[in-house]
């Protein structure tokens, strides 16, 4: 018999988490080659959110981010 897979709309979800942990993983990849420190609370903040936008945000900053509190400044 054939798995039926996920319960509707599980799978969307599921994807979208994998998306934004690949997100967050390039975040924090950008910061540690680029020599920044990120503490604990910040690697926390980052691994920790889902919304792809804001992850995007994120990762425009740390391209140029000398610190990692600039990935996280607004404006």
């Amino acid at each position: 018999m054939r798995d039926p897979g996920p319960p509707p709309g599980r799978k969307g979800r599921r994807k979208g988490r994998g998306k934004a942990g690949g997100k967050a993983g390039g975040i924090l990849r950008v910061l540690d080659r680029g020599g920044i420190a990120v503490s604990d609370e910040d690697r926390e903040r980052i691994a920790s959110c889902d919304d792809l936008d804001t992850l995007d945000r994120r990762l425009d900053r740390a391209i140029t981010a000398t610190s990692a509190s600039e990935v996280f400044a607004e404006g």
